[in-house]
């Protein structure tokens, strides 16, 4: 099922609605407000993250809120992680220094924190009721850059691979790695989450070599299309998520 999309602001970003728990997506209800998940990268001046941890980081960024026990259940945060997720998996990252970031990891949140990044994601919001402290930060214009290639993902370990044939702004692919991890929990049994979880979520985040990302779209692993606001064309393959446990399964592109 495919829901229909509208713009949003610079480095706003949602794929085309997918597979809730190995469901079927659901059209967001016409009167029901949008929700949006908020993602913030600190950004020093002196410091900054290396583009590859800062992308791993923003998706670990986003199942560690989906783990935690305020996001299920009735937790205080759950109302709103459902009403988000059953319309469309909007995130935003926005970017933080100084007292900016300060402020914003003073809200009600998480602080995930890589080798050289630090994330902070919030719970979703309505889209037009954004706290003020997150509110006034930068969307676009995010870029980080590695100093040397990030190399061979470790053994084992889940990867979220990146189209090589598509270029995309650090904020913007933080956003589509957070997508792609999202996509894995959905299709992971309650076993592999609970163990994915207790190991503190290891993944790496990688550009595809060109010549085995066709083979990776036609894999059956869960395939992030981005709807096409921002940045690239509406439907591009941006993201497959290769958890071991879901290789050779059956699981749904995310249209």
């Amino acid at each position: 099922m495919t829901s229909t999309e509208t713009a949003g602001p610079a480095g706003d970003d949602s794929p085309h609605s997918g597979p809730r728990d190995g469901g079927a997506a659901r059209e967001p209800a016409a009167a029901a407000p949008e929700y949006v998940l908020p993602l913030v990268v600190r950004l020093e001046r002196t410091a900054p993250p290396e583009r590859t941890d800062a992308l791993e980081t923003a998706a670990r960024a986003v199942l560690t809120l989906l783990a935690d026990e305020r996001a299920t259940g009735s937790g205080e945060w759950a109302r709103a992680v459902r009403d988000w997720q059953d319309s469309r998996i909007r995130k935003v990252v926005r970017r933080a220094r100084g007292a900016e970031w300060r402020r914003a990891a003073a809200l009600p949140g998480l602080t995930v924190t890589g080798r050289t990044a630090e994330v902070r994601i919030f719970p979703p919001v309505p889209l037009d009721g954004w706290p003020k402290e997150l509110a006034k930060l930068q969307v676009s214009g995010t870029e980080l850059d590695d100093p040397r290639p990030p190399g061979q993902p470790p053994a084992a370990a889940p990867v979220l691979w990146l189209n090589p044939e598509l270029e995309m702004s650090a904020g913007k692919a933080m956003a589509q790695a957070g997508h792609g991890a999202q996509l894995a929990w959905w299709a992971l049994s309650a076993a592999d989450r609970e163990a994915w979880h207790a190991a503190a979520f290891p993944l790496a985040v990688r550009t595809a070599p060109p010549a085995a990302w066709q083979p990776l779209t036609t894999s059956g692993l869960p395939v992030v299309r981005d709807a096409g606001f921002t940045e690239i064309a509406p439907g591009s393959c941006t993201v497959i998520a290769d958890h071991p446990s879901l290789r050779g399964s059956a699981i749904p592109t995310a249209r």
